[in-house]
């Protein structure tokens, strides 16, 4: 009778834990750091003692965002999702993902996981060699205000890689109604350009390959500090550098404080415009914008110009100021494809070591000894 009593308990246990049993856990259990980003401001990922799942967060995930949180709960090896947790849940790693923006796809390209996007917005513009040697089987979801929610069902996601501007993604009550989770991907809010980088490592979680994530960004952060300190110790002058084109009847100024800035200063530049301390471009008049190139030493960053010739059709009264004339202007679109898909706004967020090394050949020539990447030089 015993002996069947043990077998009997023994069954028990057997059938308990081959069901995932495990006393129930909430959310405040899951805070175990698993990655807080050395660089980057908006994600933490969390875990919890003996569990296999993760408990994604993402701060103010679009510009003007205060105080908002969302979540993300990655439930692996059939796991329970925490009792009371209101967030988005993926069940498993995420194996075919809809990337609303290129520079996700540039993610998962960094870990080579970019076999499982499924959809993309805007197929034309994506630049991933990638994604069009599979241009038949991923598909095209639209934009903003014109998505196609059909489309997206019939692709079966995983999840929905969304950003957001000003406000939410419109996207969100619609893919709630559908059942398919999301998160938000905030790297074009960060500043730093390790900190845009370091995204990667949060979309190689959702993928399951957060450990390759972490290698790949650490490779990267190490390449780009050791290029910067080189910078800082041997360059003694600092050539002004100029931004943009007109926009209408404005040019639009960086921030001192912006991605495209440290970037600059970082490969030993001067930033020529020092009155935007804020934290978004400002306008200027064209009279301001002529006598700050009239006295830049270089001129990035030409809107879409291929030549010389190009950019003085764009702008006559430009053609007469220092740069122009002496031909130091440099555009960051080396890279285009024919629907005019710029990998500069694509992989180079994933290889801010590359791009800072475009922008040392520029400014002082005699460091960098390799060609171009993103930027040439217009003639």
């Amino acid at each position: 009778m015993k002996t069947y009593y043990s077998l009997f308990i023994q069954l028990l246990v057997v059938l308990f834990v081959s069901c995932g049993g495990r006393e129930p856990c909430g959310c405040e259990d899951f805070d175990r750091v698993i990655y807080t980003p050395g660089y980057a401001a908006g994600f933490c990922i969390k875990g919890a003692e003996d569990r296999k799942s993760v408990l994604v967060t993402v701060q103010n995930p679009w510009q003007g965002a205060d105080s908002i949180t969302t979540q993300l709960f990655i439930a692996r090896e059939g796991e329970d999702v925490p009792d009371g947790f209101s967030g988005q849940v993926l069940h498993g790693d995420a194996e075919r993902i809809i990337a609303m923006s290129s520079t996700h796809v540039a993610m998962l390209d960094a870990v080579d996981a970019v076999s499982r996007v499924a959809g993309v917005s805007g197929l034309g513009y994506i630049f991933n060699a990638n994604i069009h040697a599979r241009s038949g089987r991923v598909g095209d979801v639209g934009y903003d205000g014109n998505v196609n929610y059909e489309r997206i069902l019939a692709l079966a996601p995983d999840i929905v890689l969304l950003y957001g501007v000003n406000c939410a993604s419109p996207m969100e009550s619609k893919l709630h109604e559908l059942g398919i989770p999301y998160i938000y991907i905030g790297d074009y809010l960060e500043e730093s350009p390790l900190g845009k980088a370091e995204w990667l490592v949060l979309i190689s979680e959702v993928v399951g390959m957060r450990e390759k994530g972490e290698e790949a960004f650490g490779d990267i952060a190490v390449r780009y500090e050791a290029l910067r300190k080189m910078v800082a110790e041997t360059v003694l002058d600092a050539p002004s550098v100029m931004f943009n084109i007109p926009y209408g009847d404005a040019w639009f100024m960086p921030s001192a404080q912006s991605y495209v800035a440290r970037l600059v200063t970082d490969a030993g530049g001067d930033c020529i415009y020092k009155k935007n301390t804020g934290n978004a471009s400002v306008p200027i008049d064209i009279e301001e914008a002529y006598l700050l190139t009239s006295n830049a030493d270089m001129w990035l960053n030409v809107g879409n110009a291929n030549s010389l010739a190009e950019l003085g059709n764009a702008c006559p009264r430009f053609t007469d100021t220092r740069c122009f004339l002496n031909g130091y202007v440099y555009n960051n679109n080396r890279r285009v494809n024919a629907s005019g898909g710029n990998d500069y706004y694509e992989s180079a967020i994933v290889n801010p070591d590359v791009l800072l090394r475009d922008l040392v050949k520029i400014l002082h020539p005699e460091l960098i000894d390799e060609d171009f990447v993103y930027y040439k030089q217009l003639k």
